[in-house]
């Protein structure tokens, strides 16, 4: 068996052990679901209402990919200006840190004032929430570019252009990929973060009107589906990070020699 399966093994008993630990102190210690409900509660209330869910998921992820996908664009764009250009970085940075230092939770109500309840405010708080961290790696990356390597393709007369495309981009894909798996779990806490306030439809809607009913294996079956959703986008990003920027990564394999 090699190490690395060993460690997926090891990883897996744990997260397994997690949760029969809960499991069993919610037993031992007789708590009410009204407070913290069984993973076996969860599971169950998971799988008796997954059709009434389903929707509800569906909507939740196609919002999140959409906001997602549009604070990707602005996060490279801005991250790009900001880290070619000196200007650009004195006149963008403070207000991206301004911006990102306010509470999302008080933009909603504006973003509902503007476009009214829906899936827009939705769409919009993601964007709001995952494209700082987008920019802040595109910058980094593009500000850490080796002077060395510019200079030579200067020397050969390589322009701007030829230098963001070869030198530039290149350095600044790990970065990129390192943002993307964040971006894409603050995207979700953005999208719910609406939902709950300023729409009939999705995991934070289903959420919120399971604890006005006092369900709390409800609530705690979407706060799994939201934990699902998350991991499995940092996967597919990690998997695509490892195609795309495997020459970046240094050794993995931490088992002792």
């Amino acid at each position: 068996m090699t190490y690395a399966l060993r460690r997926r093994l090891w990883a897996a008993a744990l997260i397994l052990a997690f949760f029969v630990t809960w499991e069993v102190l919610c037993l031992a210690l007789n708590v009410s679901d009204l407070i913290v409900p069984r993973p076996s509660q969860v599971i169950a209330t998971l799988w008796v209402r997954m059709p009434v869910l389903w929707p509800h998921i569906l909507q939740t992820l196609w919002t999140t990919m959409i906001g997602f996908a549009l604070g990707v664009i602005v996060g490279v764009v801005i991250g790009a200006l900001i880290g070619t250009s000196r200007v650009a970085y004195d006149t963008a940075y403070p207000l991206l840190i301004g911006f990102s230092s306010i509470p999302k939770v008080a933009v909603v109500p504006i973003f509902v004032l503007w476009f009214g309840a829906g899936p827009v405010p939705a769409v919009l708080t993601a964007l709001a929430m995952c494209f700082f961290p987008i920019v802040v790696n595109i910058a980094t990356g593009l500000a850490t570019t080796e002077p060395e390597m510019e200079d030579v393709l200067k020397s050969l007369g390589a322009s701007k252009m030829d230098l963001l495309l070869n030198v530039g981009l290149p350095r600044t894909m790990p970065f990129f990929f390192a943002s993307l798996k964040i971006a894409a779990t603050f995207a979700f806490v953005g999208t719910v973060l609406a939902e709950t306030v300023a729409s009939n439809k999705g995991i934070g809607n289903v959420m919120m009107s399971a604890s006005s009913n006092f369900d709390v294996p409800l609530v705690f079956a979407g706060l799994f589906i939201l934990a699902f959703l998350g991991v499995a986008l940092y996967v597919v990003f990690s998997v695509i990070e490892g195609r795309v920027v495997g020459w970046a990564n240094r050794r993995t394999d931490l088992s002792p020699s």
